[in-house]
């Protein structure tokens, strides 16, 4: 059995309010035997985990963590919103989260035009694996700051996953530069000609021209809060 279906199963039971006991009594095992199965100690029957989904409403392939959608759906590109299109895009009470949210939003449309334009798979993977831990590290320290959510969430423990985070993000920046500079770093042949990523501010102007704005407002941003380090 994947080491995920005692984790998910944690967290179902957690984020659904049960105790251990009204669950394993629901589920029509012991409070102890179910223990076992949250920890890992032992491994339950498929069975068992039919009965967990239809207990918590979820499928198969989701307990066993073999889809992160809990329907066990398999995510395509068609199947995700555009951020321009979601309902929530205007946030309550204030103009400042919209505002860097598409400040954020419509420099990545320029930062993947130019990757794409590399045509360098590696080079894509390692840039969208910083930023995805980037956004991991934020939403878990905002996630991990109300003591009632539940840490099985992640499957990373808390005393490693900040800085096993960092690590990845200075892996990833290290593997980009490698990249860039010619090196062979993962299944793409050795990037020898950048010329791809040459620009200029007009040119980035003419080629975008609905979110060259927004990038040099996020430079210029950017560069204030890097000074303040000095």
């Amino acid at each position: 059995m994947t080491t995920e279906f005692n984790r998910i199963i944690t967290l179902l039971r957690k984020e659904r309010g049960i105790t251990q006991k009204q669950a394993a009594a629901d589920l029509g095992v012991s409070q102890a035997l179910l223990s076992h199965y949250e920890k890992g100690i032992r491994e339950c029957g498929l069975d068992f985990v039919v009965r967990v989904a239809e207990y918590y409403d979820v499928s198969c392939d989701y307990l066993l963590g073999r889809s992160p959608d809990r329907n066990g759906l398999t995510l395509r590109v068609e199947d995700i919103p555009s951020p321009d299109a979601a309902r929530d895009s205007i946030y309550r009470g204030s103009t400042l989260p919209t505002m860097n949210k598409k400040l954020i939003s419509n420099s990545l449309n320029i930062l993947y035009d130019k990757l794409g334009a590399s045509q360098n798979s590696d080079l894509i993977s390692e840039v969208s694996g910083y930023l995805s831990v980037a956004v991991y590290k934020m939403f878990r320290l905002l996630y991990s700051s109300n003591a009632k959510n539940a840490s099985s969430l992640f499957s990373v423990s808390n005393g490693r996953w900040n800085g096993y985070s960092s690590a990845a993000m200075d892996t990833a920046e290290a593997n980009v530069a490698a990249i860039l500079a010619g090196e062979e770093v993962g299944s793409s042949a050795p990037m020898k000609d950048t010329s791809c990523f040459a620009m200029t501010s007009q040119s980035l102007e003419q080629d975008y021209r609905l979110y060259s704005g927004s990038l040099m407002m996020l430079i210029k941003n950017s560069e204030k809060r890097i000074d303040k380090q000095k």
